[in-house]
């Protein structure tokens, strides 16, 4: 019998929406779904893990737990997969999925797949969408053996259902000693414009065309009006208009919002890998042959500079009367 254990990522102290993702699909395959918590002070969100699925939670509870580590993370997952009896692990494809899928995968000798986009079931056996070059072909991936399967899937592409009150059944689990091979003393991150760019409904994008900071000022009341993520093309991270953390790309963030809005960007395969599986794609740029077009929904062919203050003023309009 399938049994999905899902590994939770937390961020100050709260489940990250892709792991509820993760959690929403599997009960909605109706399959017994458990998951793994690590963190300092997490135990409140077990809850919000059986709210939306989990049947078991699996708990691993300690200050030294409150950065990231690398070793310790992958012996607790791991003690948690062999107590939950779990025929598939499922990370979220992030930083810390990247990390630790492989990890897990090698350190229970089974194949892993990684940044997945669609999931079929026959059974035990399961065939998973898998983006490559660039995103220009998708492949069809199959595990060969019996083992377990570990997956990372990429966000934003299954809905989060409505929770349910439930209480879970926690198993605490060991805390392991203290890696002296590898000590983490400080954690230092960039943090975007908006929201999370992984988690947000709304993402604007800047690449080169906005010239400058004074342009990524321009587009500043446009991301604070909708709420949304604020990214980048590589150039203009490369540029220091943009922090690195806001790129979105082949070598950036995977995002799947439902409007993805694109100013000033070209649209070169290496940013588009990175947001082409947005709902709805909304570009303007001067060049009425520029590449963005080809995979915009909708577009404007114009300078961002006239267009952007007044689709401001049009969405204040909007908000006014709604």
């Amino acid at each position: 019998m399938e049994k999905i254990l899902v590994i939770s990522e937390t961020k100050d102290g709260e489940v990250k929406n892709p792991t509820l993702e993760l959690l929403s699909y599997a009960k909605n395959l109706g399959i017994e779904t458990c998951a793994v918590l690590i963190g300092d002070s997490v135990n409140s969100q077990a809850e919000v893990l059986a709210g939306h699925g989990a049947k078991t939670v699996y708990l691993a509870e300690d200050p030294s737990l409150g950065l990231f580590n690398t070793s310790a993370y992958t012996t607790i997952i791991k003690d948690a997969a062999s107590q939950s009896g779990a025929t598939q692990i499922w990370f979220t494809t992030s930083e810390l999925g990247g990390d630790l899928a492989p990890r897990i995968a090698a350190r229970l000798g089974v194949g892993a797949i990684t940044d997945i986009t669609k999931l079929k079931f026959e059974g035990h056996d399961l065939t998973a969408h898998h983006p490559a070059m660039a995103s220009k072909v998708i492949q069809e991936c199959t595990f060969e053996d019996e083992g377990i399967r570990v997956l990372s899937i990429r966000a934003g592409f299954f809905e989060i259902s409505v929770p349910e009150p439930a209480t879970p059944v926690v198993v605490k689990l060991s805390i392991p000693e203290k890696d002296l091979h590898a000590i983490v003393r400080e954690l230092v991150s960039e943090s975007t414009e908006g929201i999370d760019l992984i988690e947000a409904n709304v993402i604007v994008s800047v690449g080169r065309g906005v010239k400058g900071t004074e342009g990524v000022e321009l587009v500043r009341p446009l991301v604070e009006l909708l709420r949304a993520g604020y990214g980048s093309t590589r150039g203009a991270c490369d540029a220091g208009w943009m922090p690195h953390d806001a790129q979105v790309g082949q070598t950036g963030k995977k995002v799947a919002p439902t409007l993805y809005i694109a100013l000033g960007i070209s649209g070169a395969i290496q940013h588009v890998a990175g947001m082409n599986s947005s709902k709805l794609i909304f570009a303007i740029n001067t060049d009425p042959e520029a590449p963005i077009f080809n995979v915009a929904d909708y577009g404007i062919v114009g300078d961002l500079f006239k267009v952007v203050p007044v689709l401001v003023e049009e969405f204040k309009r909007i908000k006014q009367c709604a």
